[in-house]
């Protein structure tokens, strides 16, 4: 394609304010993968570490951001049979979480699935991370069961959301702990408790539970070591297990980075066209705005819920 596309990239790491808004020319997909007209970008925390500097996934600079999105296959490359043009889709573009907030995007053609008809362009690119990393928190590494307890650190965030209505629906006592602004949000996921983790002790309302997600880290994440059943387990998208010697009563500690994949993909989408999962879609801003964005990520005001850029409008 002759006519340049607009992408937003990095030339250094830093502040949001180092994000510009380049012109390139549209890439033409290789092996495996797929040319993606994208409608909507997802930017998610994972974006922000990216653009410091700090992610476990290092990749050359200059880079354009954003992983995320929801789009219309452009065209295909070589060995793509299950994707054609016109094709509606969503997923992440690649290993390196890098490429998406662009006009058009390269993905994996693994790392995509057609999109759920139910949703809309935004709810769609909100989904893909945070819905799979919950699933590979709950199913994958726990490996939980009907019956059990779970314990969420976080229930009010995007993956803490989708882990509390997960759990709740393959038959777990759900606990988990939330904001008091997001208390009764979390309650109507599924949650049974909610702990306002500023006015009260977990340790003094949830019981012992088989399985703690920990969204959060630090202090919440040591004390609720404290409440998992022996052989239990602690997952965390936060930070690496603990010392051995900071381990107790047989209980399991991991650390997990989410892989998305077309198969994974596709289980969510199911629950999502049987209305089985709700997406939590929160500010919406055009893609001249991507600096705003990073800067909700650092903590600006923004509406509560996954934050999406649309490249539809806006450029």
């Amino acid at each position: 394609m002759s006519i340049p596309m607009k992408a937003a990239r990095i030339h250094r790491f830093g502040p949001p304010n180092v994000i510009i808004v380049d012109h390139l020319p549209v890439p033409a997909p290789g092996a495996n993968q797929v040319l993606v007209r994208v409608e909507n970008a997802g930017v998610g925390p994972w974006d922000a570490l990216i653009r410091e500097g700090k992610s476990v996934v290092a990749s050359p600079l200059p880079i354009t951001l954003g992983s995320d999105i929801s789009g219309v296959v452009e065209a295909v490359g070589l060995g793509v049979t299950q994707f054609k043009p016109g094709d509606e889709v969503f997923g992440v573009t690649n290993p390196q979480f890098i490429g998406g907030c662009a006009e058009f995007a390269l993905a994996s053609a693994n790392m995509i699935a057609p999109k759920p008809a139910s949703l809309t362009f935004e709810q769609a690119a909100s989904a893909p991370v945070v819905a799979v990393t919950a699933w590979q928190m709950l199913f994958e590494y726990a490996k939980v069961a009907a019956g059990q307890s779970v314990l969420i650190l976080g229930a009010g965030g995007n993956v803490g959301a989708y882990a509390v209505q997960l759990a709740s629906q393959a038959g777990m006592d759900v606990y988990a702990t939330a904001s008091a602004n997001d208390s009764q949000y979390v309650r109507g996921l599924g949650a049974s408790t909610v702990v306002d983790y500023k006015q009260a002790r977990i340790e003094e309302v949830v019981p012992p539970v088989d399985v703690v997600l920990d969204l959060v880290g630090e202090e919440l994440r040591t004390r609720s070591l404290g409440l998992v059943k022996p052989g239990g387990i602690l997952a965390s998208v936060v930070s690496e297990p603990l010392p051995d010697r900071d381990r107790v009563k047989n209980i399991r500690a991991i650390f997990l980075l989410v892989e998305v994949t077309t198969e994974r993909l596709d289980k969510i989408a199911n629950l999502f066209g049987r209305g089985k999962l709700t997406p939590r879609v929160g500010s919406v801003l055009p893609f001249a705005q991507v600096r705003i964005a990073h800067e909700m990520l650092a903590g600006a005001q923004h509406l509560p819920g996954k934050i999406v850029l649309s490249l539809s409008h806006g450029l």
